[in-house]
C-alpha cells in the first residue's frame, strides 16, 4: 500500500483543482469500463459537473465525500457514503462510487478508502452499510472486508461502452469505531 496517500474528507466542493481532479478520476474510470452511472464518452466538463451537483448535499453533512490523494495533491481515489435516507431508516448509509485511477489499482488504495468510510459512517451513528458493485474486483474487495452478498440484480444497467450487467447487493452490519456487528 503507498504510505505517501492521505485520506481527505471534503467539506466543500469549491476548489477548482479538487473538482478537476474528481473529474479526471472518474472520466478514467469510466474510459476503464467501470459501470458507474455514466456512458462512454464522458467529458472532463461532464464529469466535473456530476461532482458540482453533490455540492449542496456534501456542505450539508448529508453525504461524507472521502478523497484520496498523493502528496503533490493528485486524487487517486474517491467514495461517498450517503448519510440521508428516509425516517424509518435512520441507522443505515449508502456508500457509493468508489473509484480508484487505473495508475493507482493494486496498491491499496480501495481498501484504505472502504476502511475510511467505514469509520465515517459510524461515526455518524450508522451501523448498516449497503452497497451494488458490477465490479468482480470489487466484489473481492468487500467480500475480503466482511461485506455479505445479499444477492444479484440481472440487467441493472449498461456499462459505459454499452451492453447490460448485473450489480450485486452487498451490505455491512458496523458499530460505533467502525468495527463489524
Amino acid at each position: 500500500m503507498q504510505t505517501n496517500i492521505q485520506i481527505h474528507r471534503v467539506s466543500a466542493l469549491e476548489d477548482p483543482a479538487l473538482l478537476g481532479g474528481l473529474g479526471e478520476l472518474l472520466v478514467d474510470c469510466v474510459e476503464g469500463g467501470a459501470s458507474v452511472s455514466f456512458m462512454q464518452p464522458l467529458s472532463q466538463a461532464r464529469a466535473e459537473n456530476f461532482w458540482r451537483s453533490l455540492a449542496a448535499s456534501v456542505a450539508a453533512g448529508e453525504r461524507i465525500l472521502l478523497t484520496a490523494q498523493d502528496w503533490h495533491g493528485a486524487v487517486l481515489g474517491t467514495v461517498q457514503v450517503v448519510l440521508s435516507q428516509p425516517e424509518n431508516q435512520p441507522h443505515r448509509a449508502d456508500v457509493a462510487k468508489l473509484l480508484v485511477h487505473r495508475k493507482a489499482r493494486k496498491q491499496g488504495l480501495g481498501e484504505k478508502l472502504m476502511i475510511a468510510a467505514e469509520q465515517a459512517a459510524a461515526g455518524a451513528g450508522k451501523n448498516v452499510l449497503v452497497l451494488d458493485t458490477a465490479s468482480d474486483s470489487a466484489e473481492r474487495l468487500y467480500k475480503r472486508l466482511g461485506w455479505q452478498a445479499s444477492g444479484v440484480i440481472p440487467d441493472y444497467a449498461l456499462l459505459p461502452q454499452g451492453g447490460l450487467c448485473a450489480t450485486t447487493i452487498f451490505y455491512k452490519r458496523i458499530e460505533a469505531g467502525g468495527q463489524e456487528r
